[in-house]
Formats: C-alpha cells, structure tokens, sequence
C-alpha cells in the first residue's frame, strides 16, 4: 500500500530513470488523479507535462463499472465483453456516448482554457495514471495516441489489476507499473491517503508547466 499518490510517484520513478536525456519524449496525465502523479515525474525528469481528457462510460445504476471511454477528437473505445454479458441496448449506449462527450469536451475547456495540447505527432509518450482497474480509460487514451501518430507509447502507473494487465499490454510498448494485483476493486484501495484531486489543483499544475 502507498502512503499517497506522492509517495506513489517517487517510487515509478525509479523505473523511469531510464528515459533520462531522452528527447522528443513528452508527460501525459489523465485527470484529474493521474496530473498529481505526472506532476512529480514531469518536474523530476525534467520534462513537457501535458494532459489527456478522457471521460469513463459506466453501466447504467453502477458508473464506477467501465463499459468504455471518450477521449479528444472524437475517440471512443468499448468494452464489448462486458457489454455482450451485460445485453445492453445499442440506444442506451448512444445516449451514454453522447453525455460522456459533452462532458469531455467542457472538461477540456475548463482545464486549458485558450492554451493549446503539446504536440503529439512522432513524440515518445508517457501515459500516467495513479491506478488502472478495468483498463477503459488507457484503453481509449491509447487509441487517441495511436491516432495522433505517437511514435511510442509507454502506460506508467503505480497499480494495475493483475488480468487487466495481461489484456492491454499488447496496446502499449511498455507498460510500467509497481504492483500488479489481483482483488482489484478501486485504485484508492491501494493508498493510505487517496484525497481527491480538484479542477482547481489540475488547472494551477498546467499553469505552473505553462510558465516555466
């Protein structure tokens, strides 16, 4: 168990080292948990922090089970497993789509306000999150990198589920994490102290990347 996303990130980055002195490597940090992580290992390496909007559609009745994701530019992954065992209606998910969208896209705005997204296009990614349990939200991440012509893509985070692990690694170059564990029920599961990070501390870390 980690103390806190604080203590989380010191210790990935002891598995970063080795992308010291890379070049045209870029941080990338799914909010808002995930931009307390990039933070420290952005600062620590010396490298661009960015961040990545992506927005979880849950199940109807149970939000926190993923049945897929919507990212930036129209981007979109599914589970289909859960959503063939679950029998949902093609209609439902349209509408569960379409709201997922609407608030991707406003968190987007409050987030950047008129600051454009760092360049993706032929860049080495790091995508850091503090914890992956279905794997939807990197799942979608990944797709829009992949669209965005990423010249690689290493997931970083300090917990993973154990079997979500053995089914995305094969999206990313590298995936890069601390523990990998089974009886995954919620990324706060696995911290001491898991306070939730605010619109307002995401927004004052980009301004802090914006004027350095």
């Amino acid at each position: 168990m980690f103390e806190n996303r604080e203590e989380a990130a010191r210790l990935l980055l002891r598995k970063l080292e080795k992308f010291i002195g890379f070049k045209n490597l870029l941080i990338l940090a799914i909010p808002r948990g995930g931009v307390a992580i990039g933070k420290i290992v952005a600062d620590t390496l010396t490298l661009p922090l960015d961040i990545l909007v992506i927005k979880k559609i849950g199940v109807p009745g149970n939000p926190e089970l993923a049945i897929g994701a919507v990212g930036p530019s129209n981007t979109v992954y599914w589970d289909e497993s859960i959503i063939k065992s679950l029998n949902l209606d093609k209609g439902d998910l349209k509408i569960l789509k379409l709201q997922k969208e609407k608030e991707q896209a406003h968190k987007e705005i409050e987030f950047r306000s008129s600051r454009k997204a760092l360049e993706i296009k032929n860049k080495i990614i790091i995508l850091v999150d503090d914890g992956v349990a279905t794997g939807a939200t990197v799942l979608c991440a990944q797709k829009y990198l992949k669209k965005s012509k990423a010249k690689k893509i290493t997931l970083a985070v300090p917990v993973i589920a154990k079997n979500t692990y053995q089914e995305i690694k094969r999206y990313f170059d590298e995936i890069i994490s601390l523990k990998k564990v089974e009886n995954f029920y919620a990324v706060g599961q696995f911290y001491k102290e898991f306070p939730q990070v605010s619109d307002d501390e995401v927004i004052k870390i980009l301004n802090k990347q914006i004027n350095k």
